[in-house]
């Protein structure tokens, strides 16, 4: 799984939980049913978006939805899932995103791809997505050449840049592949006002795209020799902040622009996830999926404290309690629960290694891949990560400045 924007699950509410995770199922079950098994492992978390916007401005429509039978990656369990045309485009946006990777990283000679067989092998590969991709666009009335083009010019550019170019022109590929993408969602809302405000938007979202993922792989390509855009073009860390947050500002004010009909998801997504994404490439803030620990005696009462029960003391129960409460009677416990049916090692192991994929293990509420508790997980006490939304602090600009849909409490 690849993409900026990915919200740690106990951050949203439970039903923009269950609907983040239809259209995140939504585009894996459209790269299957259009291309195949091994479509789906092109799924990022960045693509989703494209649906998200699409049934944004339509509004959620039970024709929309279908329940999807059970999965690893959700503990077994079946889940609404998005399908249509916005799922079916994003399915094809991923493909051309995946092929410009497996294309950046041959360019790169990144581990494995290095060898020359390797990398032969995964250009036809890259070269097989993208007419997948075409043929999806096609269908869907969206020319990918758009974006297939921008990925060669991406080569070339990068090939002549060196101290000096304007690191957005390095960016602008990118750019404008997002571009289209997000204003075609308008053509197939049937809401064709929204294609300038949405391709704005995604441009911006490309170039953080970009930004984002130079600054997250800057001292891994340093250490390797690989290129990067930050230190070919001697752009320093503090131009790249300023430049994402210009761009997240832009995103934000074009976002206003759009008739949405239900804009929620869409809002958390791309004006404080999306935040939190460019504070976490460049170290400003963490999740560390750890509870906090609470030193003993913290609570309850201190030691020595006079009203506590004391180690035998006269007036404490005793064993034998005659006013106690006796089996079965009123005030007796509950009856144990019934074993529950338990899993195989080896089902088990398949259902943890799901969770483990899509971050359940570490975010929100999950079953037990074995005995099919319900558990709660250790993002429930972590810091930065999960704590509530707070515009104001977020966005900087006061409780208006996502939209006036946005206040303290959203």
């Amino acid at each position: 799984m690849f993409g900026i924007v990915r919200p740690c699950t106990h951050r949203l509410s439970e039903g923009l939980r269950t609907e983040w995770m239809a259209h995140l199922c939504g585009l894996c079950l459209a790269l299957r049913a259009d291309h195949g098994q091994f479509a789906r492992i092109v799924t990022n978390y960045d693509g989703l978006i494209v649906s998200v916007l699409t049934e944004a401005q339509t509004g959620a429509m039970p024709a929309g939805r279908r329940t999807a039978g059970p999965c690893p990656l959700r503990a077994m369990r079946t889940a609404p899932v998005a399908m249509g045309e916005g799922a079916r485009l994003a399915a094809a946006v991923s493909l051309v995103l995946a092929s410009a990777k497996v294309r950046d990283h041959v360019a790169d000679r990144d581990g494995l791809l290095a060898r020359r067989p390797v990398a032969a092998a995964a250009r036809r590969v890259a070269a097989g997505w993208d007419r997948a991709g075409a043929r999806t666009g096609a269908a869907l009335g969206f020319d990918t050449a758009l974006l297939v083009d921008a990925v060669d010019r991406q080569t070339g550019i990068e090939t002549l840049a060196g101290p000096g170019t304007p690191l957005l022109t390095v960016t602008e590929p990118t750019e404008t592949a997002t571009a289209a993408a997000f204003a075609h969602t308008a053509v197939l809302a049937g809401k064709p006002q929204n294609a300038a405000p949405l391709a704005e938007a995604g441009r911006l979202f490309g170039r953080l795209a970009h930004l984002l993922d130079a600054v997250e792989d800057r001292e891994a390509d340093a250490a390797s020799g690989a290129w990067n855009p930050l230190t070919v073009t001697g752009t320093s860390l503090t131009e790249a902040r300023r430049l994402c947050d210009d761009a997240l500002h832009g995103v934000r004010l074009a976002l206003r622009e759009v008739e949405f009909t239900d804009g929620q998801l869409v809002h958390v997504l791309l004006a404080h996830e999306l935040r939190r994404s460019v504070d976490r490439a460049f170290g400003t803030s963490s999740c560390s999926h750890q509870g906090l620990e609470v030193p003993e005696g913290s609570f309850g009462p201190p030691p020595g404290n006079p009203y506590g029960p004391t180690p035998g003391s006269p007036y404490g129960p005793t064993p034998g309690n005659p006013y106690g409460p006796t089996p079965g009677g009123p005030a007796a416990p509950p009856p144990p629960r019934p074993p529950r049916d338990r899993r195989g090692l080896i089902a088990g192991c398949l259902v943890w290694a799901g969770l483990a994929c899509t971050c359940q293990l570490c975010c929100g509420s999950y079953e037990d891949p074995w005995s099919g508790e319900r558990r709660e997980a250790p993002c429930q006490s972590c810091g930065d990560c999960c704590e509530a939304c707070d515009c104001c602090g977020q966005c900087g600009e006061g409780c208006c400045c996502c939209g006036d849909s946005c206040g303290c409490d959203c």
